[in-house]
């Protein structure tokens, strides 16, 4: 059965979602919960993001139709990645809503986005190798694995991630 999500831009009114992807059973990987102003901080970005133009990145609510009910949050954002501007992109859906196949249809929906309103040549995620369902959604999703790297998260501290990587095909936006 496939999953169907929308994605919304986020919002001023997103913040509680914020509050429940940065409870304990959300954060296991990604270095424990961040402190209330660095939330407030993380708000404030995302809502930029969603100002800016949409090649520059954007945070969306991940959204379960029919029901409209909000289950997580997907997004990309630009970087340099070994010398080369590249996109990076995270997810997180909430505890109650795993193992639906929510993240994958998140994940695939956001490709999607980049690809018609991408200017990069590739979107790269860097799961831990210990986190094995962010891994599998990755291929899932159809992003190659290109091996283990260390990667800084949070940063200045390494963790053994692998680097998975979406080719953009050329078109209007990107080529």
């Amino acid at each position: 059965m496939e999953k169907r999500v929308r994605l919304e831009p986020w919002g001023d009114g997103d913040f509680w979602l914020l509050e429940r992807k940065n409870e304990p059973a959300m954060t296991g990987y990604l270095g424990g919960p961040e402190s209330p102003q660095k939330l407030v901080d993380r708000q404030r970005r995302y809502e930029a993001m969603s100002a800016r133009e949409p090649a520059a990145g954007r945070m969306f609510r991940v959204v379960l139709e029919p029901s409209g009910e909000s289950v997580g949050t997907v997004g990309f954002w630009e970087r340099d990645w070994r010398g080369e501007p590249v996109y990076e992109a995270g997810w997180g859906i909430l505890p109650e809503f795993q193992g639906r196949g929510l993240a994958v249809a998140a994940l695939t929906g956001l490709l999607a986005y980049v690809r018609t309103h991408g200017t990069r040549t590739t979107l790269h995620a860097f799961p831990g190798t210990d986190h094995a369902a962010s891994n599998g959604v990755c291929r899932r999703a159809g992003l190659e694995c290109l091996g283990e790297v260390d990667f800084e998260y949070p940063p200045g501290v390494p963790h053994p991630s692998y680097e998975w990587c979406y080719r953009l095909p050329p078109g209007p936006a990107s080529g």
